[in-house]
């Protein structure tokens, strides 16, 4: 049994040399990088106080729980999987929802809450999710008529006005 010895101090050996990143390490790693970009950029935002909170209390407020969950997921993750042997094979997926997200955003301004956000959903839905147009369509306008009274009416947030003007 020596030769059993010896591969086990060899993958000890290794693993000292070598530390295994998990993918909950690579995870809470990047989530705390966002959350101390999101710091930075709230910074000059006026944080107020409790009873009278300022326009930076809740990015900061938001971007600090970020940042004590990712580090409980970068403590807990030795029971994730390895990094390395992530399937990628989504990748195509995920790629065309960032892609059509980030149109959304560049397109919110102009278009307005209504159109832009109508065709998220609908661009969600064809193209991602492959569903019929027309069903996507119907449903796509009816989140956003929804989401446009919810917010927009019962709870008197600003919503971007954009080529609709109301």
């Amino acid at each position: 049994m020596p030769g059993a010895s010896r591969t086990r101090s060899d993958r000890s050996a290794r693993s000292k040399a070598e530390p295994l990143i998990r993918a909950d390490h690579v995870a809470g790693v990047a989530f705390i990088a966002l959350g101390i970009g999101v710091f930075a950029v709230s910074g000059d935002l006026p944080f107020g106080r409790l009873s009278a909170p300022g326009a930076g209390m809740m990015p900061k407020l938001l971007a600090g729980l970020m940042m004590l969950f990712a580090a409980l997921i970068v403590a807990g993750a030795a029971h994730s999987g390895e990094f390395a042997a992530i399937d990628w094979s989504d990748r195509g997926h995920a790629a065309r929802v960032v892609l059509i997200t980030a149109g959304a955003v560049a397109a919110y301004r102009p278009l307005g809450f209504l159109i832009a956000m109508a065709l998220l959903v609908f661009a969600l839905l064809v193209v991602v999710e492959r569903r019929n147009a027309l069903v996507a369509a119907a449903y796509g306008i009816g989140l956003t008529l929804f989401a446009y009274w919810l917010f927009g009416k019962a709870l008197k947030a600003p919503l971007e006005r954009g080529l609709l003007w109301f």
